[in-house]
């Protein structure tokens, strides 16, 4: 789910006008213009914006401290063009097929409505959403012409970073979801939370007169966090999406922020793209995390539609609204949950020859004792998940390991020998 919802979201952006407001009453209490510049930075048919973003990028470029290499595209679109625009978008990275599979996924898991219109809901949450957006694909960045002068400035302090970013790194191959659910997630909480921290830090500044670096603001990831979780209940369609979608959504920004807040504490501002790069969700959590396992599952019956990782992210939302496990979310409260003894896990959605469906799923612990106390919490919520549950303990490579078989057992199988699961290095 993470991989898809982020990789899409990256591209429309939250709406990052209204996510500057929520950020810029954090800089008032957190503590000129910017650099002039010439217009040939930015190519666009609308003189104004062109010269507010010529005006923003030396600055965000430097925050950033990436270079600027070819001017960035910037034009404006009305809010029916967007409408056109997200419904290509969704027809084109989330096929109906795909959805349901990701809809039956998660609903055997007891993460979403088994009737969810995935789709119609992904629609209704953007078109809520987004104020503007930067589009990897054609290199460009657009802004909804329904806004005000202040909004645009807003948004574009946000969106500006993610054109910079996008020339000095691949940002499609970063957020590709062949990577992986939880891999790719990661990578998007670099790449917002970068974006997020450089155009609050130019906010404060142009609002304090003052110099200002937020590497050096302590509990900064504490502080941010309250107003951005805020959005869960400022927005209706937001609001009404179940819980996993809106971790989802709002996880790169609050999370990633603080990621990247950390990198930059040393004074030396590391790049969030090079080798601090997180390749789990656990990483943005926990920094010294050794990565986790790729976990493989093979299976000898039924055809396999979607496998895919949940990733620390979304374990941590399963454990708490599914389990009823305190602890197993984000921040500081899920600081030593148990959702941190997670070491790697895979799912497969398997479709039977009548065309029901279970999911297999393979997590990997740190320990027998964290295997042994997830294994509790499931057993006593057993009625919680959107099939039968059968649970199997396994030792791979000397790592403790459950298998969970969800759903008919005709689909899933009940012996041993039905399921391999391998575990390798991540690479």
């Amino acid at each position: 789910m993470t991989s898809f919802l982020m990789s899409f979201f990256s591209s429309v952006g939250l709406a990052a006008r209204r996510l500057a407001l929520v950020l810029l009453a954090f800089a008032v209490s957190a503590t000129g213009g910017g650099a002039q510049a010439t217009a040939s930075l930015v190519v666009s048919s609308d003189p104004e914006l062109r010269a507010m973003a010529a005006e923003l990028l030396p600055d965000l470029a430097a925050r950033a401290g990436m270079e600027l290499r070819e001017p960035v595209r910037l034009e404006s679109r009305s809010r029916d063009e967007l409408v056109d625009y997200l419904r290509w978008k969704i027809d084109e990275e989330l096929p109906e097929e795909e959805a349901m599979a990701r809809r039956d996924a998660y609903a055997l898991l007891g993460l979403l409505p088994s009737d969810l219109d995935l789709r119609q809901m992904l629609l209704e949450l953007y078109t809520e959403q987004v104020a503007g957006f930067y589009e990897p694909d054609s290199t460009a960045l657009f802004v909804m012409d329904d806004q005000d002068p202040d909004d645009v400035h807003a948004l574009l302090m946000h969106e500006l970073v993610h054109a910079v970013q996008d020339q000095n790194v691949d940002l499609d191959a970063l957020t590709d979801p062949d990577r992986g659910n939880d891999r790719s997630a990661a990578a998007q909480a670099a790449i917002e939370g970068q974006a997020t921290l450089v155009m609050l830090e130019y906010a404060t500044e142009q609002m304090t007169g003052m110099s200002v670096d937020l590497g050096q603001v302590p509990d900064f990831g504490a502080r941010i966090r309250p107003a951005l979780q805020a959005m869960n209940t400022q927005f209706p369609a937001l609001a009404r999406a179940p819980r996993v979608i809106r971790e989802t959504l709002l996880f790169p920004y609050i999370e990633g922020a603080g990621f990247v807040q950390r990198l930059w504490a040393d004074g030396q501002r590391l790049d969030p793209f090079g080798d601090a790069l997180p390749l789990s969700t656990e990483q943005i959590l926990r920094p010294m995390a050794a990565p986790p396992v790729d976990v493989e599952i093979s299976v000898s019956r039924g055809k396999v539609v979607l496998d895919d990782v949940l990733g620390r992210l979304e374990l941590g939302v399963l454990m708490e609204d599914v389990l009823g496990v305190r602890g197993g979310g984000t921040g500081a409260a899920g600081v030593g949950g148990p959702a941190e003894a997670w070491d790697g896990d895979r799912f497969a959605l398997v479709e039977g020859p009548d065309g029901r469906r279970g999911l297999l799923w393979a997590v990997v612990w740190e320990s027998t004792e964290a295997r042994a106390r997830f294994v509790q919490a499931v057993e006593a919520a057993l009625g919680d998940f959107g099939g039968e549950v059968a649970v199997e303990l396994r030792a791979v490579d000397g790592r403790a390991v459950t298998l969970l078989r969800i759903g008919p057992s005709e689909v899933v199988g009940v012996d041993a020998a039905d399921v391999s699961v391998s575990l390798s290095p991540m690479r």
